[in-house]
C-alpha cells in the first residue's frame, strides 16, 4: 500500500515537473511575466511595509496591492487597457459617489438621506450594467463599467455612516491610481509582450499554415508524393487547420489589447489594426475549404486512378499555386513588405481554375459513372472556390499594406517547396518550408498559446495569445 502510495506521487510529481518544463519551454516569457507580476506587487506592498508610507495611507494601502494584482496581465496592451479603465472608472466613481452623498445630504432629513442614497445607487448601477451589453463597450470598457459600480457603491455607502467622504475617496483613488501606474510601468519596462505583435504574428501564421496545406495537397491527393500519411499525420494535420478555424476569440482578444498599446517596434501610431480582423476571416473561410479537401483526402470513397488523372494537371498547378501565393502572402504581412511577389503566383492559379472549369464544362465524362467522377470533381469545385478565397486575402493583405505603409521590396524571390515534420495536438506542432537558402518554421503550440513563425535573420516571434478576455 505505502509503496503504491509512493509511485503515485513519484509519477505525478513527474508528470508536474515534464508540464513545467513545457510550459516554459513553449514560451519562455511566461517565466519573464511571472517574475515582474511579483516584482510589481512586491514595489507596491512597500507602501503598507514601512511605516512613513503606511501613515499616508493606512490600511487602504491594500487597495494598491489589490489592483496591481487585478491589473497586471500578460501583455503590455491589457495591463494598459485595465489600469487605464480602474483608474478612471475609479476617478469618475468617487466622484460621482461624493457628489451622489452631498445631493442626499442637502434634505437635511436622516429620514429621507438612506432613500436618496438607495435611489441613486439603483439607478447607476442599472444604467452601468445596461450598458455593458453595448458590444462596443463590453469590448473595451466592461472591467470600467464594473469598477465605475463598486466603487460608486462603496462612497456612497460609506458615506453614509462616514463623515470623512472626501479623505475616504482621496485615499482610496490614490492608493489604486498607484497600483495601477506601478503595474504597467513594470509591464511596459521590463521585457514588454506586445499584443500588437503576437496579433501581427499569428494572422501572418495563419497564412502560412494554409500555405503548406495547400502546396502539399496535390502531392497527396494525386499520389505523386513518395511517403504515404499516417493516422498520426492526419490527426496533426487537421489539428493544424483546426487552429486557424478557431482563431477568432485570439484575433479579437489581441485585438482589443492592441489598440490600447502606443507606438512600439514597426508598428506606428495609428496601426491600422482592424484590418488583421479582416484578414483572419477570410483565412477561417480558406481553412473551411482546406478543412473539406483533407477529409476528401482520406475519404473511404475515392475516384478511380483514371478519373484522378484527367483532373491532376489543373488541380495540382490550383494548389500549388495557391500554396504559393498564401507563402508568399504570409512572408509579406511578416516582414511588413507590399506583397507584389503573391501576384504571379495568383494568375496562375486564376488561369487554371479557368482551365478546369472549361474541363468541368466539356463532354469527357459521357462515357465514366457519376459515383466515379462526383469525389473528384468535388475536389476540383474545392480548389476553385480556394483560388477566390486566396484572390480575397491577397486585396485585403494590400489593403493592409496600403494603409500601414509596408516597404516596397522588389528583389526577393522565395519559390518555396514542402518539408513535412512531425506533429503533436497537445505539444508543439512543427512544419518547415524551405525556399532557396530560406528556411520557414511554423510552431503551433498548444491550443492556449498562439503559433509562432520564425524566419532566419528575423527576431524571433512573440505569438502568446491570451485566451481570456476580461
Amino acid at each position: 500500500m505505502l509503496m503504491s502510495k509512493y509511485d503515485k506521487i513519484k509519477t505525478d510529481i513527474s508528470h508536474i515537473s515534464q508540464l513545467t518544463k513545457k510550459l516554459a519551454k513553449d514560451d519562455p516569457r511566461r517565466i519573464i511575466h511571472s517574475i515582474k507580476v511579483g516584482f510589481a506587487i512586491t514595489l507596491v506592498s512597500l507602501f503598507y511595509y514601512f511605516d512613513p508610507l503606511y501613515q499616508g495611507f493606512g490600511v487602504n494601502a491594500m487597495w494598491a496591492v489589490l489592483t496591481a494584482v487585478v491589473v497586471f496581465e500578460f501583455s503590455v496592451g491589457a495591463t494598459l487597457g485595465k489600469g487605464v479603465n480602474r483608474a478612471l472608472a475609479t476617478i469618475i466613481g468617487g466622484m460621482s459617489g461624493f457628489g451622489a452623498h452631498k445631493l442626499s445630504t442637502l434634505s437635511g432629513n436622516k429620514f429621507v438621506e438612506p432613500f436618496l442614497l438607495g435611489l441613486f445607487v439603483f439607478i447607476t448601477a442599472g444604467l452601468m450594467t445596461f450598458m455593458r451589453f453595448f458590444p462596443k463597450m463590453k469590448a473595451r470598457f466592461d472591467y470600467g463599467l464594473l469598477v465605475f459600480i463598486l466603487t460608486f457603491c462603496l462612497i456612497c455607502v460609506s458615506g453614509y455612516r462616514n463623515e470623512e467622504v472626501i479623505e475616504m475617496a482621496h485615499i482610496r483613488i490614490s492608493s489604486i491610481l498607484i497600483g495601477s501606474s506601478t503595474a504597467a510601468i513594470v509591464c511596459v519596462v521590463i521585457c514588454p509582450a506586445w499584443a500588437g505583435t503576437d496579433l501581427h504574428n499569428l494572422v501572418s501564421t495563419n497564412i502560412l499554415t494554409l500555405s503548406l496545406f495547400f502546396q502539399g495537397f496535390g502531392l497527396e491527393y494525386f499520389n505523386t508524393s513518395s511517403d504515404i500519411n499516417s493516422d498520426d499525420e492526419y490527426k496533426t494535420s487537421i489539428d493544424a487547420i483546426n487552429n486557424v478555424l478557431n482563431s477568432k476569440n485570439n484575433i479579437d482578444t489581441l485585438l482589443n489589447y492592441a489598440r490600447w498599446e502606443f507606438r512600439h517596434g514597426r508598428f506606428k501610431r495609428g496601426h491600422p489594426w482592424t484590418q488583421y480582423q479582416k484578414i483572419g476571416e477570410l483565412a477561417r473561410h480558406c481553412a473551411c475549404r482546406a478543412e473539406a479537401l483533407h477529409g476528401l483526402l482520406y475519404s473511404q470513397v475515392q475516384a478511380s486512378n483514371e478519373v484522378k488523372a484527367k483532373f491532376q494537371e489543373p488541380c495540382m498547378k490550383i494548389s500549388a499555386e495557391s500554396g504559393n501565393a498564401l507563402n508568399e502572402l504570409s512572408i509579406a504581412i511578416k516582414k511588413m513588405n507590399k506583397p507584389s511577389k503573391a501576384k504571379p503566383h495568383l494568375q496562375k492559379a486564376k488561369q487554371a481554375a479557368e482551365n478546369l472549369n472549361l474541363m468541368l464544362k466539356s463532354n469527357i465524362w459521357k462515357n465514366l459513372n457519376l459515383s466515379d467522377v462526383t469525389p473528384a470533381a468535388t475536389v476540383a469545385n474545392l480548389l476553385a472556390d480556394v483560388v477566390s478565397c486566396t484572390e480575397d486575402i491577397a486585396e485585403a493583405v494590400q489593403e493592409l499594406a496600403s494603409l500601414a505603409k509596408f516597404k516596397d521590396v522588389k528583389d526577393v524571390k522565395v519559390s518555396p517547396q514542402i518539408e513535412k515534420a512531425k506533429l503533436t495536438n497537445q505539444g508543439s506542432t512543427k512544419r518547415r518550408c524551405v525556399a532557396n537558402n530560406h528556411v520557414i518554421l511554423i510552431e503551433i503550440p498548444s491550443p492556449t498559446s498562439s503559433p509562432r513563425v520564425s524566419v532566419p535573420r528575423d527576431p524571433p516571434s512573440l505569438a502568446m495569445a491570451q485566451q481570456n478576455a476580461e
